[in-house]
């Protein structure tokens, strides 16, 4: 065997413990710590397939910021998981139930599973240039598909814009900045100087 499959069953190993530990770990920062070793495997194996851009931001996107997101609001909030847990027993048979559908379909999907004979030729016709797969991504994106990525950007925004919209909820007797207030104030009438003769105090 060589390096590659070594790394290979090594980052597989990893991501098949680390997504079922995240399931049956009864810790929920526990449980984000595998989520996390998790997605660093599946990075892993993006960059033996060669596509070191999907594993870069497989890293930075849901390593970075997701599952820290998750590690910090975990260990934040005071949430009672035992009362949680005791309320989800009831549902356990439905969810067994429905594990055991969704191991049919695959079983399934992978037992009624045919390799194409086409498919050796097809890959062999891909001819190899000197352009790396990011710089291609990059190119595709913003040349062939501008308008439509610009677009996917612009509903992005759209919906942030509207969350916080639908979110946002003014209450009273709450001190807000008011940002004008503070450029067009005064500094002659914002400070006061005293002249505190020694001995006595401020009234």
């Amino acid at each position: 065997m060589t390096i590659v499959a070594y790394a290979f069953w090594m980052f597989a190993i990893c991501l098949i413990t680390g997504g079922l530990f995240t399931v049956i770990s009864r810790n929920p920062v526990h449980s984000v710590l595998w989520l996390i070793l998790t997605f660093l495997s599946a990075a892993g194996l993006f960059v033996l397939l060669g596509a070191e851009f999907v594993a870069m931001l497989l890293i930075i996107v849901y390593v970075g910021a997701v599952a820290v997101l998750f590690l910090f609001v975990v260990m934040m909030l005071d949430i009672d998981f035992a009362a949680l847990k005791a309320g989800m027993a009831q549902y356990l048979p439905i969810g067994l139930m429905i594990g055991v559908v969704l191991l049919m379909q695959l079983g399934l999907a992978f037992g009624a599973w045919e390799f194409s004979e086409q498919a050796d030729l097809l890959r062999d016709a891909v001819t190899p240039t000197d352009v790396h797969n990011t710089a291609a991504l990059g190119h595709i994106l913003y040349d062939q598909y501008f308008l439509l990525f610009q677009l996917a950007g612009l509903i992005l925004l759209v919906a942030m814009i509207g969350a916080i919209v639908l979110t946002l909820r003014h209450r009273k007797n709450v001190k807000r900045q008011n940002v004008l207030e503070q450029m067009w104030r005064d500094p002659a009438k914002s400070m006061e100087m005293k002249d505190v003769k020694p001995g006595q105090g401020l009234s």
